[in-house]
């Protein structure tokens, strides 16, 4: 099914059953693609040593910016840039926290090689705070490093967007004046804007890395606090689907792609249930969680 097809029976799905969506969980999967095949270099090789830093960022709202391509580098992103330490982005988040402009810091591995992928999971956004900006620097290098920022994951209908697929390419954070990976230390006095380094020399046009963004669950309805840890496993399912919640669960009910109820649990009064889905046709289904005290949390799963 293609994604685009695939999001909007999501969506008609999440409609038809009548709540709205306050909350999200999201997992960011970063590839690099960098190497000396794609971003070749003049030795024959990238620097000893080439690795990421640890991917971070926040999750906020529109009356905060972390950083923006064309604006100047802050403290904090300067220091990710120059050096991979985050301490100061980080207590730069807390207090946007603080005042109401952030909901939470975002800390991601580091990935010790120029190849591989970092894995963030069970990242939550909320209508009130939508938005991520996540940044990590290209190691070692003068302040090279890749970014989003301020990237929302509500769609226009204010509704959670399904998958978002990002090309990056390397910018340059105007904070260090170095030409290339292992340059000495050269601070650029002013500084410069934030700036693409795409087909700058020891980059090429081509990508450095993707950020695929993948929707893992909503919660739904008015009292979603109630229901706040749930487990669905295995995501594929083939046979059994097993699902575990932090309180008693009084009815699950599963529904295709296109909304309807194809499997219905009722008066279970369990933390832990197995769920037979052996005959349902391969596809992705959402498995609607729901609590005595009315407690709703709407998971996707798929079946092969």
């Amino acid at each position: 099914m293609r994604k685009t097809t695939f999001l909007f029976v999501a969506l008609f799905f999440l409609a038809s059953i009548g709540f709205s969506q306050s909350e999200a969980s999201y997992t960011v999967t970063f590839t690099s693609n960098w190497s000396q095949a794609t971003h070749p270099h003049s030795s024959g090789s990238l620097p000893n040593g080439a690795h990421w830093s640890k991917l971070v960022g926040a999750v906020h709202n529109s009356d905060i910016t972390f950083l923006e391509m064309g604006g100047t580098a802050s403290q904090g992103v300067e220091n990710i840039a120059e050096t991979g330490n985050n301490t100061i982005f980080f207590a730069d988040v807390e207090t946007a926290i603080a005042d109401g402009f952030a909901m939470a810091t975002i800390d991601g591995d580091d990935l010790g090689t120029s190849l591989g992928q970092i894995i963030i999971e069970d990242i939550t956004v909320t209508q009130e705070y939508p938005l991520i900006t996540l940044l990590s620097m290209i190691a070692p290098s003068p302040d090279w490093i890749v970014a989003i920022n301020n990237v929302s994951l509500l769609d226009g209908d204010n509704q959670w967007i399904d998958e978002l697929e990002i090309d990056l390419y390397p910018y340059d954070a105007g904070t260090d004046s170095g030409i290339d990976y292992t340059s000495p230390n050269n601070d650029t006095f002013p500084q410069e804007p934030i700036s693409s380094l795409q087909g700058v020399t020891p980059f090429s046009n081509e990508i450095i890395g993707t950020f695929n963004i993948t929707l893992d669950g909503v919660v739904l309805g008015l009292n979603d606090s109630v229901l706040n840890q749930v487990e669905i496993f295995p995501n594929p399912a083939v046979s059994t689907l097993n699902v575990s919640a932090d309180e008693p669960l009084s009815a699950i009910r599963i529904y295709n792609a296109l909304g309807s109820a194809v499997l219905s649990m009722e008066n279970l009064n369990r933390t832990s249930v197995q769920v037979d889905v052996q005959n349902l046709p391969s596809g992705f289904y959402f498995a609607e969680l729901q609590t005595a005290d009315g407690g709703e949390k709407v998971r996707r799963f798929v079946k092969r």
